[in-house]
């Protein structure tokens, strides 16, 4: 260090530089002149001796360039993904509640189990949002992955406007679309049991009444083949009783 300080700082110091590159390439026009300036007790310049001594015995450098990382421990969630940085990643759903190492860099973030890689993401530093690969998931998963909400409206749609219309509401309504893939596809199934007529008809009645959830529950009940006079429908099945008091109580 003394010896760059003098070859170099002390030679550079009263210069002035106006970019790293100019800098850069004083720097190493007086580096240059330091390794090949002969030692007095060797007779030898640095740059001798490095090929001489330092390079045939040098191993290769890596392959690929150090890269700084941290590691953290983490547990697989319920949803087969881990938090990481306030994102969640995917990992295989067979390590469920696993406790798992985690390695996370600039650029990728890699999930190690017993010490073997089980999983491996670029990185992402969208806050609360999921990276998903679809090998990890569960195989019924897998089959709701495959569908979007557009495909539902349409597939919806073959049935009628109204339940086109509801499918569409109820996706719209959840903060994610996927989170009503389930409800929908219930919808859709609906019509194995019933005439397509009938589920059209129950799917305006809960558009009307804002009765989302409720369309297995008026094509049994039937509410479906009654008259519509505007009125709030009663729930089927319930008993008279002193504490179910109705819309008109509150008005």
């Amino acid at each position: 260090m003394l010896i760059a300080k003098r070859w170099i700082l002390a030679v550079l110091r009263h210069r002035t530089f106006y970019s790293l590159a100019e800098l850069n390439a004083a720097i190493r026009e007086c580096l240059e002149r330091l390794n090949t300036r002969p030692m007095r007790q060797a007779k030898k310049s640095r740059r001798e001796l490095f090929e001489a001594l330092d390079r045939p015995n040098a191993m290769p450098l890596p392959q690929r360039a150090y890269e700084y990382a941290e590691w953290y421990k983490t547990r697989v969630q319920l949803n087969y993904h881990i938090q990481v940085d306030h994102h969640y990643y995917s990992v295989p759903y067979q390590l469920l509640h696993e406790r798992l190492d985690v390695r996370l860099t600039a650029t990728i973030i890699e999930a190690f189990h017993k010490g073997e890689r089980v999983a491996a993401h670029a990185r992402s530093y969208v806050q609360s949002d999921y990276t998903t690969l679809k090998e990890h998931m569960p195989p019924s998963h897998r089959y709701y992955a495959e569908w979007n909400p557009n495909r539902f409206i349409q597939w919806a749609g073959k049935t009628g406007d109204a339940t086109a219309r509801l499918v569409e509401t109820i996706l719209t309504t959840r903060p994610y679309p996927e989170q009503g893939f389930k409800a929908c596809l219930g919808i859709i199934n609906l019509t194995r049991d019933y005439e397509p007529e009938r589920v059209e008809a129950a799917a305006r009645r809960a558009l009307k009444y804002k009765a989302y959830r409720s369309m297995k529950a008026i094509l049994s009940a039937r509410l479906d083949q009654q008259s519509d006079n505007g009125e709030q429908p009663g729930l089927p099945g319930l008993l008279p009783h002193q504490n179910i008091r109705g819309q008109g109580y509150y008005q």
